[in-house]
């Protein structure tokens, strides 16, 4: 007997399984290898989702249904290996939202921790807690878990963004609440930038309490955050794994900006190839800039300006660019650490 072999199934033994069964009984030995595994085991595999597929698919999405009348109007990104359970990793899921000129997607909360990439389009609102941002490209925003919020778009153009939850995990823990507001749209009572100015600079106000486990800024603009990434460059100081990869934050306390979601943005630079590596968070990529391929468990996805990928738990994965490319991921990192579970693994190159 190992972890890795079941004990043979004799006549006897199957009867006694059987017989046990009745009543709700299973022998730990025969299910053992499959429920302790030697290394992570997950029917989520790699996969690859054309922007330019999904956008035509959402705009006719569009011509079909409101904003409004879906609540919300998003193509499900499913694994593959997943399929019918609206998920794109074992933890997480992935979604294409379309918010048409004109629209509102109604003001509602839930338990579920939120993020929002935005993809395509400028201009657009999303309302949190009170207060607004608009929305540009390569912006990262947060809806933290029952917070009100709502989306809205007055430009004259559709936009586009990615909307990663936790919600597999929640549903694990059957801990999912959720409610309409009642109403489109929140009352707005906090100046537009004010998360920003208040926590986004490096200070805080002098008797600031926390009272949420989120980062208090939902909005972090892309500009910022490439500048950044454009100022370290300069330095050459680049990880054999990652090339220049950075995580998001909460400025309160310095962890990552989300409870349950670790969200990245790393930078390769021009023919950069990266060391393989392996990690039990599976990962959702989003391609920002630039074109290349990754390897993912000997398989080469080639990718472009705002194609969507997944890499799975434990698989070894290597990027390559062709010019300089930008790469926006998130994983279970940060729940995974908590729990002390998150494990990595780095390979030669």
């Amino acid at each position: 007997m190992s972890l890795t072999e079941k004990p043979v199934e004799t006549p006897e033994r199957l009867a006694f399984y059987q017989k046990i069964d009745t009543q709700g009984f299973t022998p730990l030995w025969a299910v053992l290898s499959d429920i302790i595994t030697p290394e992570p085991k997950s029917a989520c595999v790699p996969n690859l989702w054309k922007f330019n597929l999904a956008k035509q698919w959402l705009l006719e999405a569009g011509g079909l249904i409101t904003a409004k009348e879906a609540e919300r109007r998003v193509l499900i990104l499913e694994n593959p290996g997943l399929r019918g359970q609206s998920k794109i990793t074992t933890s997480l899921y992935a979604g294409l939202q379309l918010v048409m000129p004109g629209e509102v997607a109604p003001a509602h909360r839930h338990s579920q921790s939120a993020l929002r990439f935005i993809m395509d389009g400028a201009g657009a609102h999303t309302s949190v807690n009170g207060e607004r941002t608009l929305m540009q490209f390569g912006d990262f925003v947060i809806t933290p878990p029952q917070a009100w919020h709502d989306h809205g778009n007055q430009t004259t153009e559709p936009m586009i963004w990615l909307d990663g939850l936790d919600i597999p995990m929640v549903s694990f823990f059957d801990a999912s609440f959720a409610e309409g507001l009642g109403a489109d749209e929140q009352a707005i009572t906090r100046a537009t930038g004010d998360s920003l100015a208040r926590y986004g600079t490096n200070m805080l106000p002098v008797d600031f309490e926390q009272t949420r486990l989120a980062s208090p800024i939902f909005n972090y603009p892309y500009a910022r955050s490439r500048e950044a990434l454009y100022q370290m460059q300069r330095q050459q100081e680049w990880d054999p794994c990652h090339g220049l990869k950075m995580r998001y934050i909460n400025p309160v306390d310095g962890g990552f900006a989300m409870p349950t979601i670790a969200p990245f943005l790393q930078l390769l630079p021009e023919g950069f190839k990266t060391a393989p590596y392996r990690s039990t968070d599976a990962t959702v990529f989003v391609v920002t800039e630039g074109t290349g391929r990754s390897m993912i468990d000997g398989q080469v996805f080639e990718w472009g300006p705002k194609d969507i990928f997944v890499a799975p738990s434990w698989k070894w994965i290597t990027h390559e660019a062709n010019g300089e490319a930008v790469l926006f991921s998130y994983s279970d990192r940060v729940a995974q650490q908590k729990l002390g579970l998150w494990r990595e693994q780095r390979g030669l190159a």
